[in-house]
């Protein structure tokens, strides 16, 4: 029988096999970012523990920053010894710091894959739960735990358990007005966010080829919110293309090793999987979620569910989503008036991402009761932006342009939605209290976001 993607990438990274289904992995790369990451290194250092390959580990100040304009590490006071603790360990053991200010720093999920950090057919680790967004990029990607972070650190190899494989294709044309956020919002809400807990998710299918590499990652990036680690896309010709050139891509020789390896990566014609799922293009529209789960979503031009009619496991847990929520069942969720609209995080912060929302918001303005902020995930993705206008675009449309970073998605940084009030957000969780104590979130697309922010209210993109 022929073997998957994430097959052919397991069991060329396995060590040692362990027994009782686990083994001894190697990890290829290493990514940490200012808050498990910059623990991990004191923790490490304090034990005694000294990075076995420095050179094959690289940090980035992400979720601990403010993203004000002109901000310093000051800035948010409380994250700035975690700023300093890091500059100061990665000095120490000679890793690559990407420092705020600097080409490369951003988001760790945005300039792993920008910089070529990320290749396919790699291990790769963050103590991040969304390092799964890399599999885009044909790597086996996952997050790990602090003490896992440390052991890696120091032995370049973690212990797992191999998971289950779950396929899930995405076939015919990409409707428009559909974008990746939005078939991966979709697939949730069919299959729920267990769907793919012990399992590695491989993502396959006519549209998904048809993506360029940061919609794939955007797929990806939403990976564990079904439950799974691991999401990948089976590297092809789009990726080859998206990663010459990039600055730790390899280059002349190495690249044609490296091509010639990555070309026998895909799964085998007759490979198997543990569980399949199929989902049809046709049927998928502009997604907003309108609970505090990501399962918790549905087409934009849809009346909200009713707890009654829904499965009886889930009445409990809907009813309470929309008393949070302040929704009534049965009402359109199109029209429903917003307050804040946040365009960013590691699921939709990229220079695509900013395209589409600038679409939208080119000679209009922002309703006036209306926050909206636009965060880049880099500040590559910043400089190239502006290189091209964009931050003029939204200025003038009065979204706030902002410095890269983690911002609101997480509000770990002091960026925070107000208690009680609404936003649409590009962010990947909308679980109770992720954008502030008592922040009422609405997963969606960075264009139906700048749609939200122009009328006021959640919309239909295509209707604009």
């Amino acid at each position: 029988m022929g073997m998957t993607l994430f097959d052919k990438i397991w069991d060329g990274h396995v060590v040692a096999d362990l027994g009782n289904g686990f083994v001894l992995l190697h990890i290829d790369r290493l990514l940490l970012h200012d808050l498990s990451g910059a623990r991990a290194l004191q923790e490490a250092l304090a034990k005694g523990y000294p990075p076995a390959q420095p050179r094959l580990a690289f940090a980035t100040p992400d979720h601990a920053v403010s993203t004000a304009p002109g901000r310093t590490e000051e800035t948010f006071a409380p994250g700035a010894p975690l700023v300093r603790g890091m500059r100061e360990s990665t000095a120490r053991f000679g890793i690559r710091m990407f420092d705020l200010g600097q080409d490369g720093n951003g988001i760790v999920h945005i300039v792993g894959p920008e910089l070529a950090l990320t290749l396919p057919g790699t291990t790769l680790v963050c103590g991040d739960s969304h390092t799964c967004t890399h599999g885009g990029l044909g790597a086996l990607a996952f997050g790990v735990g602090s003490s896992e972070l440390v052991h890696a650190l120091a032995t370049q190899t973690m212990v797992q358990r191999k998971p289950k494989r779950f396929r899930a294709s995405f076939e015919g044309a990409i409707p428009a007005g559909v974008t990746p956020k939005d078939m991966i919002l979709h697939l949730i809400g069919e299959v729920g966010t267990a769907a793919g807990t012990g399992h590695a998710v491989e993502y396959a299918g006519s549209a998904i080829r048809s993506l360029p590499i940061e919609g794939r990652l955007t797929i990806c990036n939403l990976s564990i919110e079904m439950g799974a680690r691991t999401g990948m896309v089976a590297p092809d010709d789009t990726t080859y293309q998206y990663l010459a050139g990039r600055d730790y891509a390899p280059k002349g020789a190495l690249w044609d090793r490296a091509l010639a390896h990555w070309r026998t990566l895909p799964g085998d014609p007759d490979a198997a999987f543990d569980r399949e799922h199929v989902v049809d293009m046709a049927r998928v529209a502009p997604q907003i979620t309108w609970g505090t789960s990501p399962e918790h979503v549905i087409a934009v031009d849809r009346p909200i569910p009713d707890p009654a009619t829904g499965p009886e496991d889930k009445r409990a847990a809907w009813t309470a989503a929309l008393q949070y929520q302040g929704l009534q069942p049965g009402k359109p969720i199109e029209g429903t008036k917003v307050d804040w609209v946040f365009i960013g995080s590691c699921t939709n912060s990229r220079l695509s991402d900013l395209h589409a929302a600038a679409a939208i918001a080119r000679g209009r303005r922002k309703a006036p009761h209306v926050t909206a902020w636009v965060v880049p995930g880099s500040e590559r993705v910043k400089r190239e932006a502006e290189a091209e206008g964009l931050d003029k675009v939204f200025r003038e449309a009065g979204f706030e342009w902002r410095e890269p970073g983690c911002s609101m998605c997480i509000a770990s940084n002091g960026e925070r939605v107000p208690p009680g009030q609404r936003c649409v957000s590009t962010s990947n969780r909308n679980f109770v209290g992720r954008q502030g104590p008592g922040a009422r979130t609405h997963l969606a697309s960075p264009a139906m976001a700048a749609a939200a922010a122009i009328k006021g209210a959640i919309a239909d993109v295509r209707k604009l």
